[in-house]
């Protein structure tokens, strides 16, 4: 088995200009002119090539037989399949809550030193009262705020997973692709939010409405308690109005930037003082709500923020922002500006209809252009579950973790670095990045058997230095010493001094979090990829090493590697074996099919769809 180092100059030079070579998509036509083209793709030009792009793009891949099954449609039938999905339909599971979440926790403190003047001044906090004599009075109180951190943490991780099976297994990967794509549109991190409940009900959300009217979305979004709480709302007041929220829903969420005045910002604030959440619940708290007239882009009254949005989506540059938008996410990253603005009519002319709108882009000969077909980066969830689906799983293995992968490559769902979200593109790679994305693959084939699962770790080395020594004895003032203190000095302190009289112990509190959240956390399953190449080779009736290489290469890249690629890996294989007869090699070839595939997919051209 390998890992990769390193990788040919040539090639890295050559990722970003790599395009579908013509020849490939099977017909001997004229295509030039389809670019910036929103006129439908034709039934004599619909073939396998173009059906695999539309599902890499739409969804997240498919395997032979899948693509296989929507060539055989018309254009027109294969894409209202993906875009008019029944959402009343049976999919997939829902999410096996772990029950962490207690009464008393809402609503939850913004810090430990708040949730203990919280409890010194009520005498409880988060539904824990404070012992009324003894040493540490307040720990239980701290022990319990580092559990629901920790724990939301945890829990959070297995709603990335369970979303990563939808990906991978559902019958509907537009309404995954969506949800990623809404995800990084209205980007909110659970370091802020601080409650997988929230993170998962504004999931569900993008699962529901992710395909149906914009205007709706956003007005749901808004009123959200995940985006509530990223954007500060508890704080947006009468007389103290917060703009975090205001303008975050127009520079990113609606208009872009320059298409409003900071005063628009004031007074789209002043329109959502009071909109708060309780618990799960979105409320408004009319004492909290300013109820004078404002003045918001030219129009004057005592405009709420359902009002504001209203008036947002009256401007003709909201619907050239969002639809320019959603084209970067499933076209091309450049829009010439006629392009732009037939777009921007697009999604006015059918009242933001996503699904009307994706329909027309999907159908485009536009779409399947030489311009947008092979130049999408994947982005690292899009490369996983990609390789899963091609891969023929019907869930996401264990081993690799999939958080701790697609984290290492640059995207952990939950965690988007800013609220713009991943900027996505060229981002996404740099020579250390490519070679990370080869080691993912050796990961799935060639599995580490010394894997141990992040989720159960317990946390920092302090952390775990605090669980041996308290496993060692020690009391809670000596076992929480920071470790640059020599242990023979800890021994000492704890053996002169009593166990310290305080009122709680930070760093024990947040060792005890950790252990209280992992024995109520479920642990996410820890199967490897279960893959079988040999009967995928051999279920093709083929004989030598070049023709395995040509397969694995026409199941697995949308984008071709050189023909110096091409004969390297049809060499490599034929080294490995001993033979260019696979017949020969049947009974010894999984290993070296293994290396092969896992060389395959480090190649620049797999990043690309």
């Amino acid at each position: 088995m390998l890992r990769i180092k390193s990788m040919p100059s040539l090639a890295l030079m050559g990722l970003f200009v790599v395009s579908f070579p013509l020849q490939s998509v099977g017909q001997n036509r004229n295509y030039s002119s389809w670019e910036n083209d929103l006129g439908p793709i034709s039934e004599i030009d619909w073939n396998y090539e173009r059906a695999a792009h539309l599902l890499e793009r739409a969804g997240f891949g498919g395997t032979p037989d899948t693509i296989q099954r929507f060539a055989n449609m018309s254009p027109s039938a294969a894409v209202k399949s993906l875009v008019h999905f029944d959402k009343s339909s049976p999919n997939v599971n829902s999410f096996d809550h772990s029950g962490i979440h207690d009464a008393g926790l809402d609503p939850f403190p913004p810090s430990r030193p708040a949730t203990t003047e919280l409890a010194k001044k009520n005498g409880e906090a988060l539904g824990v009262k404070v012992k009324p004599t003894g040493n540490r009075r307040l720990q239980p109180v701290v022990n319990k705020f580092f559990y629901w951190l920790r724990a939301s943490v945890l829990e959070t991780n297995r709603v990335s997973y369970w979303w990563a099976n939808r990906m991978v297994a559902s019958e509907h990967p537009l309404q995954e692709k969506m949800a990623l794509f809404w995800h990084g549109h209205y980007a909110v991190n659970e370091s802020k939010v601080r409650d997988y409940r929230k993170l998962l009900k504004e999931l569900e959300l993008f699962h529901e409405m992710g395909t149906g009217n914009f205007r709706d979305l956003m007005v749901a979004v808004a009123r959200d308690p995940a985006m509530l709480s990223f954007l500060d709302a508890g704080v947006n007041i009468k007389g103290a109005p917060n703009e975090n929220f205001a303008r975050e829903i127009m520079e990113l969420f609606t208009m872009g930037v320059g298409n409003y005045t900071e005063g628009d910002i004031r007074e789209a604030a002043r329109a959502f003082t009071g909109w708060n959440y309780d618990g799960l619940e979105f409320v408004v708290n009319e004492v909290d709500h300013d109820n004078d007239q404002k003045d918001f882009l030219g129009h004057t009254g005592n405009f709420d923020g359902i009002d504001i949005i209203d008036i947002i989506m009256e401007q003709p540059v909201t619907a050239e922002y969002m639809a320019g938008k959603m084209y970067h996410f499933f076209v091309r990253d450049s829009v010439d500006p006629e392009l732009g603005d037939q777009l921007g009519s697009l999604f006015r002319n059918v009242n933001y209809d996503i699904s009307l709108f994706l329909e027309t882009l999907f159908l485009s000969k536009d779409f399947y252009s030489e311009a947008s077909v092979g130049t999408h980066i994947k982005s690292p969830v899009e490369l996983a579950v990609s390789t899963y689906v091609k891969l023929g799983l019907s869930e996401v293995p264990g081993v690799p973790d999939f958080n701790q992968t697609t984290s290492a490559l640059g995207q952990a769902l939950f965690r988007p670095p800013t609220v713009a979200g991943w900027a996505g593109g060229r981002s996404w790679i740099t020579p250390g990045l490519l070679l990370e994305r080869g080691n993912f693959a050796r990961d799935v084939l060639f599995p580490d058997i010394n894997f141990i699962p992040p989720d159960r770790m317990n946390g920092s080395r302090e952390i775990q230095s605090v669980a041996r020594r308290v496993r060692e004895g020690l009391d809670i003032t000596a076992a929480t010493q920071p470790s640059s203190i020599g242990e023979g000095q800890v021994m000492a302190e704890s053996n002169m001094l009593a166990d310290r009289d305080e009122d709680f112990n930070t760093r024990y509190g947040s060792f005890r979090g950790w252990q209280m959240a992992i024995q109520r956390v479920k642990p996410i399953p820890r199967h490897t990829a279960q893959v079988d190449l040999s009967a995928m080779v051999l279920k093709q009736e083929i004989n030598t090493t070049s023709e395995v290489v040509d397969f694995l290469i026409q199941r697995f890249m949308r984008v071709p590697p050189g023909a110096d690629s091409r004969n390297m890996l049809i060499e490599f294989l034929t080294n490995e074996l001993g033979t260019e007869n696979i017949v020969e090699a049947e009974s010894y070839m999984e290993d070296s099919l293994r290396m092969t595939l896992h060389l395959l997919l480090s190649q620049p051209e797999y990043q690309l769809s």
